[in-house]
Order: C-alpha cells, then sequence, then structure tokens
C-alpha cells in the first residue's frame, strides 16, 4: 500500500529526470550576428585555449534548435570551450534539428591520429540538457588522464532515449537512432571514435543507458543506471512516464503510445522485457529507497517532489534485478535508504562504479565496484554552477 500511495503522489511531479537544479541556458554559440559567418574551430574557442581543426573553414552560423539541413546526418560546426572540451552541432535528419553533443577529449587526441580511443557515453537526466554533466560536476577534473573519449550528447528535456511512435507514423524525434547511430557512426568516421563502449546516466539518462545496452547487444560493454526507472511496465510506472510527458507540455502517447492498446511498443522500449539481451554486460544499478533527506544532502536542504524519484526508481530497478537473477545474469545492485535525487548521489554512484567503467574500456584500474556509500570528499566533487 505504501509503494502505491507514493506511485499515485508521483504522478503529479515530473520524475523521469528531474531534479531540484534549474537548468542553466548555454548561449555559447551565439558568437556572431545571425547572417555573419565564422570559422568552425577556431575564433572564440581558440581565444579560450581550445585547438582549431586541421583545415578551418568558413560556414553558416548554425544554431541548436535550428531546422537540419536536407541529407544524411553530418557535424556543421564545431566550438572548443577548453583544450578538451569540444561541443558538435550536428544536423540531425533523425531528430529534425541541429543538434549538441559535447565531447571531453584524452590526451594525445587528433583526427590524424592512427589510432581510436573507446568510448564512455554518459547520458543527462529529464528536464535538463547535454551540458549537465559538465555543469554540475568536475567531470573535465576527474577524467583528465582517462584514455578514452567522453561523449555526453542532448537528448531532449522528456525525449526518453526512444524513437518516438508519434501514432505509429513514426519519425521525430527519434533519439535513439541519432545516439546509438548518427551521433556514433560520425564520431567513428571522423573524431576516432573505437568500438569498445561503456554507457551511464542518471534518472532519465539511467532508464536510456539500460535501455541502449538492452536493445542494441554488443553495442556496450558496460552499464552504468543511477536513480531510473527500469521497468516501464509494472503497475503505476506507465501513468507516470505520461504524466512526465504531460509536465514538458508533449502528448502523453506520442513516446511509445497507449500502454495497453500499444503495448507491443512499450516492450520493446522495456528494460525488463528486453533484459535476456544484456547478457554479457558489466551491469550496476544503484537507486535510494525512500524520499528522506541522506549523508550527502546539506543540513537544512528543502525537500523537493523530485526526490519521490528514488523510491519509484528502486520500485523498478528491484523488478529488473529479479527478472536478471531469473535469467542468470549477473548484476551489482546498490539500494542505498535515505538519500535525495540529486547530484550527489548520482556523483557517489558514478564513482562506486567507475572501477567496472574502466575495465569495461579495457582500461588500467578496472575492477570490482568500490560500493563506497559515505560522504567522502575526495577526487570529485560538485562543480561550482554558473550564476
Amino acid at each position: 500500500m505504501r509503494s502505491r500511495a507514493l506511485l499515485a503522489l508521483a504522478t503529479t511531479v515530473l520524475l523521469v529526470g528531474s531534479n531540484a537544479t534549474p537548468v542553466l541556458a548555454d548561449p555559447g554559440w551565439s558568437l556572431v550576428p545571425d547572417g555573419k559567418s565564422t570559422t568552425t574551430g577556431t575564433d572564440a574557442q581558440q581565444a579560450k585555449g581550445g585547438r582549431p581543426t586541421a583545415a578551418p573553414k568558413t560556414a553558416t552560423n548554425y544554431m541548436p534548435g535550428q531546422k537540419a539541413l536536407p541529407g544524411s546526418a553530418r557535424v556543421v560546426r564545431e566550438r572548443w570551450l577548453s583544450p578538451r572540451m569540444l561541443d558538435l552541432l550536428i544536423s540531425s535528419p533523425s531528430i529534425g534539428l541541429m543538434t549538441p553533443v559535447r565531447l571531453l577529449l584524452p590526451k594525445g587526441w587528433s583526427k590524424q591520429a592512427n589510432r581510436t580511443w573507446p568510448v564512455l557515453y554518459l547520458l543527462h537526466g529529464g528536464a535538463d540538457n547535454y551540458t549537465s554533466w559538465t555543469r554540475m560536476t568536475d567531470i573535465a577534473g576527474f577524467t583528465e588522464n582517462l584514455d578514452a573519449m567522453v561523449v555526453m550528447p542532448e537528448a531532449g528535456r522528456a525525449g526518453n532515449y526512444s524513437d518516438w511512435y508519434n501514432g505509429g507514423k513514426g519519425g521525430t524525434p527519434a533519439w535513439a537512432t541519432f545516439h546509438t547511430y548518427e551521433v556514433r557512426r560520425l564520431l567513428e568516421i571522423g573524431y576516432r571514435a573505437g568500438t569498445r563502449r561503456a554507457v551511464a546516466g542518471l534518472s532519465m539518462g539511467a532508464y536510456g543507458a539500460m535501455k541502449y545496452a538492452a536493445r542494441y547487444p554488443g553495442m556496450f560493454r558496460f552499464v552504468g543506471a543511477y536513480s531510473g526507472i527500469m521497468a516501464t511496465e509494472i503497475p503505476g510506472i506507465p501513468a507516470i512516464i505520461m504524466n512526465a510527458q504531460a509536465s514538458e507540455k508533449q502528448d502523453p502517447k506520442a513516446l511509445w503510445g497507449d500502454p495497453v492498446r500499444d503495448r507491443r511498443i512499450w516492450a520493446a522500449n522495456d528494460p525488463v522485457a528486453l533484459a535476456p539481451r544484456l547478457r554479457g554486460v558489466s551491469i550496476y544499478m544503484s537507486s535510494g529507497t525512500n524520499s528522506f533527506m541522506g549523508p550527502l544532502d546539506p543540513p537544512g536542504s528543502p525537500w523537493h517532489p523530485a526526490h519521490l524519484g528514488e523510491p519509484i526508481s528502486a520500485y523498478t530497478v528491484k523488478a529488473l534485478s529479479k527478472r536478471l537473477n531469473s535469467l542468470g545474469i549477473q548484476h551489482t545492485l546498490n539500494l542505498y535508504g535515505n538519500g535525495t535525487h540529486t547530484w550527489p548521489y548520482w556523483i557517489r554512484e558514478f564513482k562506486n562504479s567507475y572501477p567496472m567503467i574502466l575495465a569495461a574500456l579495457g582500461l588500467p584500474g578496472g575492477g570490482p565496484p568500490k560500493l563506497d556509500t559515505t560522504d567522502r570528499q575526495g577526487d570529485w566533487q560538485l562543480a561550482n554552477p554558473r550564476p
């Protein structure tokens, strides 16, 4: 009865990826007035210490959110934010818009390198964007010596890492196609990305990470899911997902259709239904089990309805864990009790699973998870958000 009450209350708030931190805009793409031109990979970015591309060329001042160009997916603009941080703007037919992706590049990287690098995809939560990992954490500093590319793609405020059903018509947005085909192939063709991959995400991004690892067998060797919905068809969850879509002013049934009439589509996007395909993947799942303040919440922190995302996540994580156990698929499960739906816990869980990520990418330092559930003031803390 308690879990049903929580589910009923949760349908009044946005849970699939929400958090109490306001999303900050990223105005840096607006480098020159509309109608003018800029040079790809140079101008303001080079002044900030970034590296120019090998052959700068004049490009139209494309901006995120503009209509995609006719034809196939392609990178239409680059901007260097630091010597390691590179933003790409992709003209995506799958999304129908110019859509950004942020990269953190390893030491020694270049487009002309005669080697490739393994890739870690980090997926953002709902009501947020591709800047969240670098905006809210020190992921850049933490991965400074990581011999791998870190890829943080845009996924929409309520994209749910899915190719939308749209009443059976399909079409845009097709976020899964954008991430698993367009972004992946463009990075492999032009940016020296290799085929050894790991994926992790928080909240809505946790769902996306698990769904991608299951739906595309062999694409990812590791999946980390921190505080996400891991089962989309168990009682109460369809209502929560559709309410989350409505909270972002989306047609609740445009995503996967009606949960009864279009059950086949819902099942095709349900990690529990897809669980047999996770065999051979290194799996880490975590969640708080209630919405109470925990050891990483500063004293006096206000409670937020988004914290109900933790018991809802735990409810679904348990369902997926039970399914994996029935299949004999090994996985790490960390249900840690008190803790809110906020970045300090996602950071801790990412660090807990980091040795598993290194092992999956074939890098030194790999091993079992640390499962450190204490408040460590160590190598990675929250970044200072921009004012």
